[in-house]
């Protein structure tokens, strides 16, 4: 599978909330994070901040990691709240400490991510904290988001939490999309 980015140019559709939450509403996503009010949690591929926003209300801190500093310039643009911190890096590594964040999140950005941050998302969340994968299914019709060859399934993307030691806590499977929680090993 090859891996890319969204690119900044279209960055405007990331913005479209009805498209958006048609497909992970932000209370199923706050609901997957099941996050603690002090808690700090990672964006991974967080785009012009969209879900970012959503969860950033519920928690102490969140990181919103993106590879593009254009899409930061998107998110600065129309406003970060100040519990955000925008952060510019790949996600093998991630600039965190071991055990450091209470939840991972990332919403139809899985398939452009190496697999390498599935491992490196296991080693910076604490004993039993979440990483919750909305994403694209490779099942779908390919209306929306990204070539269907690109995709995973709802049962790929378990597999490759799997072997970074998450267990698949919750699934859903939907016509073009499937929703993942997996809780990080003791």
């Amino acid at each position: 599978m090859d891996y890319h980015t969204f690119s900044v140019e279209n960055a405007d559709r990331l913005e479209d909330a009805a498209a958006r939450y048609r497909h992970c509403s932000a209370e199923e996503l706050v609901w997957a994070l099941a996050p603690g009010a002090d808690d700090a949690v990672v964006d991974l591929g967080s785009g012009t901040g969209f879900y970012t926003d959503d969860v950033a209300p519920h928690v102490g801190r969140v990181h919103a990691v993106d590879v593009q500093e254009g899409m930061h310039d998107r998110y600065r643009a129309k406003g970060v709240p100040e519990n955000v911190s925008l952060v510019l890096s790949d996600t093998d590594p991630l600039p965190f400490d071991d055990d450091a964040i209470d939840a991972v999140y990332t919403t139809n950005t899985f398939h452009e991510l190496p697999r390498g941050a599935v491992t490196e998302s296991a080693r910076v969340l604490r004993p039993g904290g979440r990483f919750v994968v909305a994403d694209w299914s490779a099942e779908g019709r390919g209306e929306r988001g990204p070539p269907l060859d690109q995709r995973h399934t709802a049962d790929s993307a378990g597999t490759i939490l799997a072997g970074a030691d998450f267990s698949v806590e919750f699934e859903a499977v939907r016509p073009e999309t499937f929703l993942l929680v997996g809780v990080a090993g003791e």
